[in-house]
């Protein structure tokens, strides 16, 4: 019986551009790669055709693709796809949720993340029992930013518990009866 085993997630730190030298459109005294193919004009399926082709080989072409839609670069052609081919991969980049990039920012790296995975990031850290700080650190943010987001996060587990939404959570009222200060929102 073969065993398979899954590697982990490289992905691009924040500001990294090494995997660049890796990458198969670098031309090179050997390997002399003409750059305007990766910028062909819509109806010029050979050149269209050649990028793909060379992208097809390239070993960081997942990296690349990754760091053309996270920097928003929409021009030629990046990860073997087109400026066509990579729009509506633009539109849902901010709602993706990869729990690779989770893991990986937990274990302290830098890594280029959505709002939906710095959340997951918030609930992980709350869930692992990260200080404040570390989680501060980790998101690049300040100690009291940190504290807001736990503070949210535990209103929200709170009432996923008791099986509220926060419309449906009843006001809290003294022991006399009235509604307490607080119950009035942030205009009272």
């Amino acid at each position: 019986m073969t065993r398979k085993t899954i590697s982990p997630a490289r992905h691009r730190s924040l500001g990294d551009q090494t995997w660049q030298d890796q990458a198969v459109c670098q031309s090179t005294e050997y390997n002399p790669v003409d750059p305007d193919i990766f910028f062909p004009e819509p109806d010029a399926t050979a050149k269209i055709t050649a990028a793909k082709s060379l992208c097809r080989q390239c070993p960081v072409r997942r990296t690349c693709l990754d760091a053309a839609l996270e920097g928003g670069d929409t021009d030629g052609i990046r990860g073997g796809m087109t400026e066509e081919e990579r729009g509506p991969l633009h539109e849902k980049l901010a709602r993706r949720l990869d729990y690779s990039r989770v893991n990986a920012t937990i274990a302290g790296r830098d890594v280029h993340l959505t709002k939906a995975e710095r959340r997951a990031v918030v609930h992980a850290a709350y869930r692992h029992g990260l200080t404040e700080q570390r989680l501060a650190w980790l998101l690049k943010v300040t100690e009291e930013h940190a504290q807001k987001l736990y503070r949210e996060t535990r209103r929200t587990l709170r009432n996923r518990d008791l099986g509220l939404t926060t419309e449906d959570a009843p006001p809290v009222e003294t022991e006399d009866g009235r509604l307490g200060r607080d119950d009035f929102g942030t205009a009272a």
